[in-house]
């Protein structure tokens, strides 16, 4: 069932982060910087995190996927890669650490920030873009790590209550 229900909300995420940027942020800051939401992204960091990173792997690869079909039409497979190995990534740093909520936000904002340079490091290498990474990395990358990591930080505990929950769940069987 919560399987079901982590399909939906991804679904869902991926939906609202195409349409709700230009009501979250003005348009005046619109035109200094350039922000990305990657509301799926987030949750499919704490799927690596609170689940397992095999699942994450899966989950980032067919929502990058989707997003490379329907977002970004340039160049097929780049956010299914990159999202992909964030999460993967992210999940294999959790197993060896407590599962603290500063030690959860710091691997979410670097798998965000990964996300963010295999994002400009794919597309400046087919020359897809020709943007320095200082100007890339204070106009588009660090705003939009920020304004996930607000995200992450909202959506930390029910995101954590719903991907631990049926592991803490009692088994009914006790001894």
């Amino acid at each position: 069932m919560t399987r079901h229900v982590l399909w939906l909300i991804l679904f869902g995420l991926f939906i609202l982060q195409g349409t709700i940027i230009g009501w979250l942020i003005p348009s005046a800051w619109q035109s200094a910087v350039f922000v990305a939401p990657h509301f799926t992204l987030v949750l499919i960091l704490f799927i690596g995190l609170f689940r397992h990173r095999h699942s994450a792997l899966i989950y980032g690869l067919l929502f990058g996927l989707l997003h490379d079909f329907i977002y970004y039409g340039s160049m097929l497979g780049v956010y299914s890669f990159g999202m992909g190995l964030t999460a993967y990534l992210a999940g294999l740093a959790q197993r060896r650490q407590p599962n603290l909520v500063f030690y959860n936000l710091l691997i979410t904002g670097m798998g965000l920030v990964l996300f963010e340079l295999i994002n400009y490091g794919i597309n400046r290498l087919f020359k897809l873009i020709d943007i320095n990474l200082e100007f890339a990395l204070t106009h588009y990358m660090l705003p939009s790590v920020l304004f996930n990591l607000l995200f992450a930080l909202i959506c930390y505990v029910p995101a954590r209550k719903l991907l631990e929950g049926k592991r803490n769940a009692p088994s009914g069987t006790e001894d």
